[in-house]
């Protein structure tokens, strides 16, 4: 985690087996969890596989995150999925993970619904491979009413990207006279992706890496962030738990000052 490197890492208690939902849920829980998932490429890497491997070993670590965050609480999940910059990338890994979130979806769809999971994607999605597109919007309306835990997924995505978006919306909504250019903060939160979504509480990055590459810039302005140097492909339901134990131990100020 991030304190380890830092020399300041908060003691966090825990069993001989690990961190307990029971004990977990007896704390403050983050509604909202946006994770950045990092490290398949290099897990790949690491075992001589090609990276579509390690996408593919990542595809589990999410399922793992998707059942234990209602278990203890959270009721949003956001998970950084394909970013716009990822693009970049060699066209075959793309096609690749084009067919892999595709594949992963129909797998998995019955039982995300079934457990109450409402699905949902934000970010360009005008841009995605029709099927790719198609199958998303489908499991969003096959899921709308579900209530056990929103899972936000950013595909497409950027928050630079975001804010522009939103920053268009307010501007064409100010020539057709349904809004005032002299907005506030809020009234441009309206027209972000996320303008029904509490603001991240957590953020959680794998791999080690000290960014936030792009992801929610405008919502984790006062998330505390937790990283870890564990690929994602690694990343199980104790780190997920050890992420908000640690959480339960920050002084979440925003700006002022301790009331002890």
């Amino acid at each position: 985690m991030i304190g380890s490197r830092l020399g300041l890492r908060r003691k966090v208690e825990k069993s001989g087996e690990g961190f307990s939902i029971e004990n977990i849920k007896k704390g403050e829980i983050p509604r909202h969890v946006a994770i950045i998932m990092d490290g398949n490429g290099r897990w790949a890497k690491q075992k001589g596989k090609p990276r579509i491997a390690g996408h593919r070993a990542g595809a589990k670590a999410i399922r793992q995150v998707i059942e234990v965050a209602p278990e203890v609480g959270v009721e949003y999940l956001t998970l950084y999925t394909f970013s716009t910059e990822n693009w970049r990338r060699p066209k075959q890994e793309v096609s690749g993970l084009m067919r892999l979130f595709e594949e992963q979806l129909s797998k998995e769809i019955d039982e995300l619904d079934s457990k109450g999971v409402r699905i949902r994607v934000i970010g360009r999605i005008e841009g995605l491979p029709n099927s790719t597109r198609a199958a998303f919007l489908k499991a969003q309306e096959r899921t709308k009413d579900n209530k056990t835990l929103n899972l936000n997924i950013a595909l497409n995505y950027s928050g630079r990207a975001e804010i522009v978006d939103a920053a268009r919306a307010i501007c064409k909504a100010a020539k057709e006279g349904k809004e005032n250019l002299d907005f506030s903060e809020e009234i441009f939160a309206q027209y972000m992706y996320t303008s029904d979504i509490p603001d991240p509480e957590l953020l959680i990055r794998t791999s080690g890496e000290f960014r936030v590459s792009n992801f929610l810039l405008w919502q984790i302005a006062y998330a505390e962030i937790w990283i870890t140097d564990k690929l994602w492909p690694d990343f199980n339901k104790q780190d997920f738990l050890e992420a908000i134990a640690d959480f339960q131990t920050r002084r979440r100020r925003f700006g002022g000052l301790d009331e002890d």
